[in-house]
């Protein structure tokens, strides 16, 4: 399974939609992505035979497309179609979350009609606490709680625009709007650099195609759209067909 990089030793983590394992090595983790597919804190749940098999392959091509131009990230190599092995880092609990059009929760707190183009992209924090709901924080509360420091976030904030630039391109080159995304940051073990993790699929992405703004994305589990696997599979083979 995990082709002579590390040998597992034990369950770290599981989560929604991934297992953590821990290797012999302490300074890697193998990441398995799962079937499961969940909305609303896991109030909603069930389990869709591929979903965690797109979802790798959609996050591994973009992390190397963004590793190519410059953004340092955790994954060190694919093992299999839904296994990946990555940098141990510390998460930092302040998920970045980037929006060029309006939609979901931004839409319902300001009152704005989902599709509508945002002047500039907008760049939330929220507290990664599934207790707490995910809530909106702000960069005076993280640094009190000391989550992370006003560079680390200044450095955040940076790379996320970057990564809003790269993968905006990326997606219009696919035919798909980029409506807003989710990211995290971890401190890495060994060196303390921030890197980017855990992954960018549909699930953490708004993905709507360009032309009739047909939703390719966790949206259509949210909403009971219907042809959940079939849109991911539509993100994967359009990104396939992107040259890198």
């Amino acid at each position: 399974m995990i082709m002579n990089m590390c040998e597992v030793t034990e369950i770290l983590y599981e989560g929604k939609s991934k297992i953590l394992y821990r290797c012999k090595d302490e300074v890697l983790i193998l990441v398995k992505y799962k079937d499961s597919v969940t909305a609303f804190n896991g109030e909603k749940s069930d389990e869709l035979f591929g979903k965690g098999r797109l979802n790798a392959a959609i996050s591994n091509l973009i992390y190397e497309y963004l590793e190519v131009n410059g953004i340092k990230t955790h994954l060190v190599k694919v093992i299999d179609e839904s296994s990946v092995l990555v940098k141990k880092a510390e998460i930092i609990p302040a998920e970045v979350i980037v929006r060029n059009v309006a939609a979901g929760s931004f839409s319902k707190k300001y009152g704005v009609d989902e599709g509508v183009a945002l002047p500039h992209p907008t760049v939330e924090f929220s507290l990664k606490s599934d207790t707490l709901g995910d809530p909106l924080i702000n960069v005076s509360h993280i640094t009190a709680l000391g989550l992370a420091t006003s560079a680390e976030l200044e450095e955040m904030k940076r790379l996320s625009l970057l990564i809003n630039e790269l993968l905006s391109g990326l997606f219009q080159k696919a035919g798909i709007r980029l409506i807003d995304f989710k990211l995290e940051f971890g401190r890495a073990a060994e060196s303390g650099e921030l890197l980017l993790c855990d992954e960018i699929s549909p699930d953490s992405c708004r993905l709507w195609q360009i032309g009739t703004d047909c939703k390719l994305d966790k949206d259509r589990y949210r909403r009971d759209l219907g042809g959940v696997l079939d849109s991911y599979e539509e993100v994967l083979r359009r990104l396939q067909g992107v040259e890198l």
